[in-house]
């Protein structure tokens, strides 16, 4: 988790993503970020996100994300 912290404070600094649970509800992340952000979860965490998952409530949070890449990494295996 520490390292998908240091992966969403790269694209923004200012937010407090241990706590925020609204990050694309707020519009905090917008597109361009979220592109960013799943080409570098497939590349930190070696995990393909598919087109289906790519939705607010994986993307919500820094927790909802944790649970994807997880998810993605156990069904991988």
């Amino acid at each position: 988790m520490e390292t998908l912290i240091e992966i969403l404070e790269e694209i923004r600094p200012d937010v407090d993503f241990e706590t925020c649970t609204t990050l694309i509800d707020d519009h905090v992340l917008d597109s361009l970020a979220i592109i960013s952000l799943i080409a570098e979860i497939e590349d930190e965490f070696d995990v393909t996100i598919p087109t289906v998952e790519i939705a607010p409530r994986n993307f919500n949070s820094a927790q909802a994300m944790w649970e994807l890449i997880t998810r993605l990494q156990e069904e991988d295996e």
